[in-house]
């Protein structure tokens, strides 16, 4: 929804974190130019706000018990095209990003930088513009062409993330040890690492897994 010069821009925040709403309405509390009208406590609650408030910028946690951001960001896209949802997230992983931005997301904003970029995020994708944090365009950058991980690979190495060995994994799976190490030395050459924990830990950042 365009931004107006007649009010100001409606914003609802989502977060299941009361500390993290808090902080958002503190920033917003004295400007004549945005107006705090709703928060919400996960995905669902998001749904719900957002088709009685009609927000003209929505804040959206990834991260959230029951429903989470790409999930809510999706429902909410689908039954409104024109919603403004800028991400705010701790986390980086350029896998993350992209994820959400499919999903409908106009911007990504870390909360880390919630004090000196909200404000021109929520400029941003209001006037119909696409907002992200540096170090995500960069991210995204480094490694759009590199090749994605498999819907297998992933599962293998989300395996892998909770300590399960090769042949816990092959039985798991229904495959033989040898095909779980094939898996595995692909994952290796994708990731551009040497071993099991590193994988995990790139994938982790990266977005790709959940620990």
């Amino acid at each position: 929804m365009p931004e107006t010069s007649s009010r100001p821009i409606r914003i609802l925040v989502v977060d299941d974190h009361p500390i993290l709403r808090e902080g958002v309405a503190a920033i917003l509390e004295d400007r004549t130019d945005m107006q705090l009208v709703g928060e919400a406590r996960d995905g669902v609650e998001a749904i719900v706000q957002y088709r009685d408030l009609q927000p003209d910028v929505t804040l959206m946690d990834l991260q959230m018990p029951g429903m989470g951001g790409v999930e809510a960001i999706r429902a909410i896209r689908a039954e409104h095209p024109s919603a403004c949802i800028v991400v705010l997230t701790t986390y980086d992983g350029d896998v993350q990003a992209v994820r959400a931005l499919k999903a409908g997301a106009m911007g990504y904003l870390l909360k880390s930088s919630l004090r000196t970029e909200m404000l021109d995020a929520i400029h941003n994708v209001s006037q119909g513009r696409r907002y992200l944090h540096r170090n995500i365009a960069d991210e995204i950058a480094l490694h759009i062409l590199d090749d994605g991980l498999s819907e297998r690979e992933v599962t293998v190495l989300q395996l892998v993330a909770v300590g399960k060995a090769n042949k816990q994994i092959a039985w798991e799976l229904g495959i033989s040890e040898e095909t779980v190490k094939g898996y595995l030395k692909a994952i290796f050459t994708k990731l551009n690492v040497s071993d099991r924990t590193h994988a995990v830990t790139v994938a982790a950042r990266r977005g790709i897994i959940e620990l």
